[in-house]
């Protein structure tokens, strides 16, 4: 697997940039002080599959998805996968690194597509946020925001196999979507590991979906021919009453 990439020379701050600030929740903060949380950042050009961090990683880091698809993974003693969270543009990766101590992270962050972040400097950020009150509330909010997140998470360990492989189709072809399709562009074992199972169970769990005309798969990948239905399913019984979810949610 591939690892990641040295950061780019160019200049880190640029109108991508600004647009994944602006989806962030840096966004409340004045440009002055956006300025000061950037000094010495750096540009990341991570190719798909490469690892951002591994487990067990102890050093702070601070990232922002400017472009591409981020996942972040936990791997059970069997080698099985699960993903627990998408990191889109916007979405910032690490603050929970900045305050806790000691620190360890428990996951593994690969990019799932060719992806562009912004790398700020670790030291300059915790900085910030314990000398400006603005700044430590837009980092509360991203914290606040990934507790929520992950607590909602729970039911979903209670899901059926089919369940989570329609949620997880879903997360993923709201990131490609092709005219009128949604194209999920996954292959069979890496669906397997992201929900948690074998390639033997999401074979027949795809052949089960297409048999009832809720998507094909091809060369292009899966693509979802009823997405409201596979909505449906996916956040029915344990899951949850909620046939819209936040599966297209920004981050």
């Amino acid at each position: 697997m591939q690892e990641r990439v040295s950061p780019s020379s160019r200049a880190p701050v640029g109108a991508d940039v600004r647009t994944a600030i602006a989806a962030s929740h840096l966004r409340s903060l004045p440009p002055e002080v956006i300025a000061g949380l950037t000094t010495d950042a750096s540009r990341l050009r991570v190719p798909a599959g490469s690892i951002l961090h591994r487990e067990g990683d102890t050093s702070a880091h601070v990232e922002l998805v400017v472009s591409g698809l981020v996942r972040v993974y936990v791997t059970a003693s069997d080698g099985r996968s699960m993903t627990v969270r998408y990191c889109r543009p916007g979405a910032l990766i690490g603050a929970v690194s900045l305050f806790a101590s000691p620190f360890s992270l428990p996951a593994t962050i690969q990019a799932v597509t060719d992806a562009d972040l912004l790398a700020l400097r670790a030291s300059v950020v915790k900085r910030a946020a314990e000398s400006d009150l603005r700044v430590a509330r837009a980092l509360l909010d991203e914290l606040s925001e990934r507790v929520l997140s992950f607590m909602t998470e729970i039911p979903g360990a209670f899901a059926t196999v089919r369940q989570r492989v329609a949620r997880h189709l879903l997360d993923l072809a709201s990131e490609r979507q092709k005219g009128s399709e949604l194209v999920a562009a996954i292959g069979q074992q890496e669906l397997a590991d992201a929900v948690g199972t074998v390639r033997e169970v999401v074979v027949r769990t795809l052949r089960e979906l297409r048999a009832q005309d809720l998507l094909r798969t091809g060369r292009e990948g899966i693509v979802l021919l009823e997405p409201d239905r596979l909505a449906a399913e996916a956040y029915s019984g344990p899951i949850g009453t909620n046939v819209t979810g936040d599966w297209n949610s920004g981050r």
